[in-house]
Parts: structure tokens; sequence; C-alpha cells
């Protein structure tokens, strides 16, 4: 397959570093850039599992549309200090993130040594010339560096609010029940004590364990939400293939961890770490109906978790998307992604529809949740005539 590149040279200054930009179409794009792109990774102190190359790659290869790929690369004397890995949603021009609804957090890759540099480059380079050109960017951390991008956008700019990910610190078990009033933290001090006398046994996975384990997993998570509903992606054979190939790569580079966990010799969780150097994320997990009547299920699975990354002197435990009930008692702080829409110089047209269109759905979110409170009572009220 034929790679198209476009290659722009921007230099500094006559004596200063050479500032190189392509944009890299090819499909097997971030194949070939494995290597340099995790380099990258490991200099960009935003970077999550979900920018790992294999990751990224591994998507691609089950939900990619051929032809699609657009990854935007910066280059300072021939070194790899930005890049982007997005894809092409339509013939007009509209690009957005690879992920997709998988994804919890979106972002760029800059190095952290002449972030502000490679983040002006990178803007200079997003192939968005058209009046009806837009990038849609879903899940973007308020702190990720593609803030920076966003920043030195020259363009449209258009920021809202995405999903609301919550968060806990990764301290002892015990710290973290103080976060709890003090009934509900009674009764998780109870269940806490209830899984340290169970038996349950809890093992890592090696990588070359992890095909074996992404199975097990997916079939407990299946069987877990039978009768709640299971989300029909993780049904398919392609979510199977991505989760198997970039799970084995993020566990082998020391970015994901996964646990099995065994009671009187039966396999009845399997859950699914990732590891960035700001957080570790309970990404997924799979339980037996049956360990519910026995053990409380979230504080075995969060009780690991924070082991495992405190042994990686990671400060942060994130719960990621989501406000299931189970998160909840744990009182997480909160935060939400955002969602940057970006477009030309003028007034994109389908850019500013879509900014438009979320404009007023969080505008109908916004009367929802204010009503809701008066709604409750209302409900209240006529329970107690």
């Amino acid at each position: 397959m034929t790679t198209e590149l476009t290659a722009v040279g921007l230099p500094a200054q006559a004596t200063g570093p050479a500032w190189t930009s392509e944009v890299c179409r090819a499909d097997d794009a971030l194949d070939r850039l494995a290597g340099e792109w995790d380099d990258l990774a490991a200099r960009c102190r935003s970077a999550t599992s979900f920018q790992a190359a294999g990751w990224l790659a591994s998507w691609w290869r089950h939900y990619g549309r051929p032809g699609a790929l657009v990854v935007v690369l910066v280059r300072r004397d021939g070194r790899l200090v930005g890049a982007a890995a997005l894809r092409r949603r339509g013939r007009f021009g509209g690009l957005t993130n690879l992920g997709g609804g998988l994804v919890d957090f979106t972002d760029v890759l800059l190095d952290d040594a002449c972030a502000d540099r490679a983040a002006v480059e990178l803007a200079a380079a997003l192939p968005l010339r058209r009046p009806w050109h837009s990038l849609d960017l879903r899940e973007v951390h308020p702190q990720a560096a593609l803030q920076r991008v966003f920043d030195a956008w020259p363009g449209r700019r258009h920021r809202f609010d995405d999903s609301l990910c919550q968060y806990l610190p990764a301290v002892p078990m015990d710290q973290l029940l103080k976060r709890l009033p003090g009934k509900t933290a009674q009764r998780s001090r109870v269940k806490q004590r209830k899984i340290a006398e169970s038996g349950v046994v809890v093992r890592s996975t090696a990588p070359e364990e992890v095909p074996e384990a992404v199975r097990e997993l997916l079939r407990l998570h299946v069987l877990q939400w039978q009768d709640r509903g299971v989300t029909p992606e993780h049904r398919t054979a392609r979510f199977a293939a991505h989760l198997t190939e970039s799970t084995t790569g993020l566990v082998a580079g020391g970015r994901a961890a996964m646990h099995r966990y065994w009671l009187d010799g039966e396999l009845v969780a399997v859950n699914l770490l990732v590891l960035c150097p700001s957080f570790g994320g309970l990404y997924m997990y799979g339980a037996h109906p049956g360990l519910r009547e026995r053990l409380d299920i979230a504080g075995l699975l969060f009780g690991v978790a924070l082991d495992e990354v405190r042994q990686a002197q990671i400060p942060v435990l994130s719960l990621l998307r989501g406000q299931e009930p189970y998160k909840q008692r744990w009182r997480p702080d909160q935060l939400h992604n955002q969602r940057l829409v970006l477009g030309p110089g003028r007034p994109a047209p389908a850019a500013a529809v879509r900014a438009a269109r979320v404009r007023l759905r969080q505008a109908a979110v916004g009367v929802l949740r204010s009503r809701l409170p008066r709604l409750k009572a209302v409900l209240v009220a006529r329970r107690l005539r």
C-alpha cells in the first residue's frame, strides 16, 4: 500500500532547530510509527493508555474504515515531538478521534520539553483548509496536551462539557473509607473484613495469559449484565479481538494490568486496569452474578486496584466515565471531560451546525437537571396524599 505524505519545512530560525510536519494517510501508518510513537508517549506526561501505539493500531484494524486514517506528525531536528491520530468521518473533510465509544480519554502527544511550540506546529499542520472542514474531538481531559493545540488554533473554536469522569485518591483502603459518612463507612469496613476472611485468591495476568483472561472477562461480563442489558458491542467478535490485541501489548509494556479472582477454586471475576503516569483506571470487569450474594464486588475490585496503582506510585484511581451507583458510594471527586471542535478561520457550516446542536442538547440537559429536585418533591408529595 502506498503512503501519501505531505511535508512542510518550518525552520524556526537560521541557527535554531528545524521544525517539520507531515500528514500520513496510509492505513499502516500507526504500525510503522509504533517505536517512535511510544517513545514520544513516554515524554508526554498527559498520555494515557489510549494513546499507546498498540491500542490505536488495534482499534484501527478492527474498527477503522480503509483510507480514512489521518496521522499528523511534527518533528524537531528529525525527532518526533508532536503526533495526532485522527480519522475522516465522511467525504467533506470532517475529522474526529480514534476510539469511538470505547475510549475514555482522547489526546494528542506533545513532547514535554517543547510542548508549547510543538502544539503550535501541530495546529498549523492539521488538514483543515476548506470552509467546510472541521475537527470534532470527544472525551478530552481538561489537562490534556490537546488543550494546548486548541489554544494555538487560529480559527474557529468551541468547547463543551462531555462525559463525567470520577476519581479517588490512591491511598490505603482504611484511609479511603474515611471519605465515607459514618454508617456507610461502618458497613464498608464490615464488607472489607468479610472479603479478607473469604479466602479469595487474586492473581496478576502475564502477557501470554491475556487472551485467555480476556475471554474469561467477556464471558463473566455478559453473564453479569444478562438481566440488565449488556452493551451490544461487548458481545461482538471485533470487540473481543481488539481488547485481546490491545491489552496484550499494554500488559507487556506495563500500561495495563489484569487480575483474576478465584473463590473456592472457581474463577469468579476478572478486571482490566489501565495504568498511566497520572492515574490508574478501572476500564472493564466481569463478575459471576452469584458473587454479589457473598461479597462486595466493588470493594473487592477497588482494594486490588488501589494496591496496584500505589505499588506503581500512581497518585489517582480513576473510575473513568459513568455514574453507576457502585461508584457513587465511594464519594469520588468528579470532573467533566470536554468536547473540542475546531474549524477554519471563517465559520464552517458543518462545524457551526454541530456546535449549535451540542449547545441545544446541553441546554436541555441543564433545564432537566434544574427541575429534577422540584419534580422529585412533587412526586413525594403525591405519594404522601
